[in-house]
């Protein structure tokens, strides 16, 4: 049964690609696209594919029962572990990592809960990189922020319990808990040589896709950390608000957003696009293409703006960036961001597991494909790994001359640029 549709980050699900563990848990890697609602599917049979195919699988089964059998470790033989590792094992294969993949019966049900927007736990971006498990982000305000978490730190362990080799899912297997509890996790922060430990204590955390603030200058600093749900209505009131304070440019950062709904993405370029322009082209298997245009009533269609990017800009931040960059609408300042391509289509399995697949990919409106290269900003700055970019309140906080001199050089150039544009109108 075909339902109408979402999208996902890997995110980064997002978040692609970036994972959101807000409490741990999972919105989805740095991410790509989703579908809403759930294909419900019928048990499959025996074995599907070619008599050869078939063949081939004999082998699996061999391996399967000598593991069985004769492993030296009984206790380690768990069925459930060890269909979830070779059903991930196959994903991987397929080159989408970190976006297509299985969740079990109870990932699954964190993750409809994430997109919700309110969850018990740190509140924190995470991603696998290299092996090492990191803090993208975390959330503004959230348990994670307060305890001290920065973008970048590396997790070396939980509880004392060594991470190398984790998943994310492992991760926030042993990371998230009710509110009122503790976790530790010992953490390598950027630039630093020696690892700290940080203890959180755990809490109902409530995600705003958006906040902002006016900057010095009439400039509006607007951050949108997600596409969730709310992501185009809170985006709506944050420029309603700004243009009634008097904004006269915008600077929309997007960095470290790891993605989320579809109808967000294009609800949020709607909002500096004429109607009918081309915010993405979705393409299928078989090379069918599909446009998704820009729809009426934007609130910022004339507004002086840039976009702030980085590598951790993935899935719905990655669509609106590339829409507003092809359209010549605004200059993008920052780092690549992290490719993520495909539209998830999320299927549900007999045990109430779900398969979050790659069933299409999207292309920029002018025909760039994003899964693997990423979005190329017009102006190239790279913070380095100790530099957090700012908050909005931090940012607004700061006369003028701080804010141009601030460390967060993505940011004073977005500023610079934006004032000039509005100072030759």
């Amino acid at each position: 049964m075909n339902i109408p549709l979402l999208i996902w980050m890997r995110a980064r699900i997002p978040l692609w690609a970036a994972s959101i563990l807000l409490g741990l848990t999972l919105i989805g890697g740095v991410s790509g696209g989703m579908y809403a609602g759930y294909h419900l599917n019928r048990p499959p049979a025996a074995c599907p594919e070619s008599p050869e195919v078939c063949e081939q699988f004999s082998v699996f089964w061999e391996a399967w029962e000598l593991a069985s059998a004769r492993f030296v470790d009984p206790a380690a033989v768990d069925p459930d572990e060890m269909i979830t590792g070779a059903v991930n094992g196959m994903l991987d294969s397929l080159g989408d990592n970190g976006h297509t993949r299985f969740l079990s019966a109870e990932e699954a049900r964190q993750w409809e809960e994430s997109l919700r927007g309110s969850f018990e736990g740190i509140g924190a971006y995470i991603d696998v990189r290299n092996g090492r498990t990191i803090i993208v982000a975390p959330i503004e305000g959230s348990p994670a922020e307060q305890a001290g978490l920065r973008p970048g730190d590396v997790i070396l362990a939980v509880n004392g319990e060594p991470t190398t080799g984790w998943s994310v899912d492992e991760l926030r297997a042993k990371v998230r808990g009710p509110s009122g509890t503790s976790v530790t996790l010992r953490v390598l922060h950027p630039g630093d040589n020696v690892p700290v430990d940080v203890t959180v204590v755990r809490a109902q955390v409530v995600v705003p896709s958006v906040n902002w603030r006016m900057l010095p200058d009439d400039v509006a600093l607007i951050r949108l950390s997600s596409f969730d749900n709310d992501a185009g209505k809170e985006l709506r009131d944050a420029l309603a608000g700004a243009r009634q304070q008097g904004a006269r440019a915008i600077v929309l950062d997007l960095r470290n957003n790891p993605g989320g709904l579809l109808d967000q993405a294009v609800e949020v370029a709607s909002q500096f696009l004429p109607e009918g322009t081309t915010v993405l082209i979705e393409e299928n298997r078989e090379g069918e293409r599909k446009v998704t245009t820009a729809r009426r009533g934007g609130l910022a269609l004339d507004v002086p703006l840039a976009v702030l990017i980085n590598e951790n800009s993935a899935s719905s931040a990655e669509i609106v960036s590339g829409a507003l960059q092809a359209a010549d609408r605004a200059v993008l300042i920052g780092e690549t961001t992290f490719g993520t391509g495909t539209v998830l289509t999320p299927y549900r399995l007999s045990d109430g597991s779900r398969l979050l697949l790659g069933t299409q990919q999207w292309l920029t409106p002018d025909e760039r494909t994003i899964r693997g290269q990423g979005i190329e900003p017009d102006e190239v700055i790279v913070l380095g790994d100790e530099v957090a970019p700012l908050s909005p309140a931090e940012a607004a906080a700061l006369p003028a001359a701080e804010l141009r001199a601030s460390p967060d050089t993505q940011l004073a150039r977005a500023v610079e640029r934006v004032l000039e544009v509005a100072a030759s109108r």
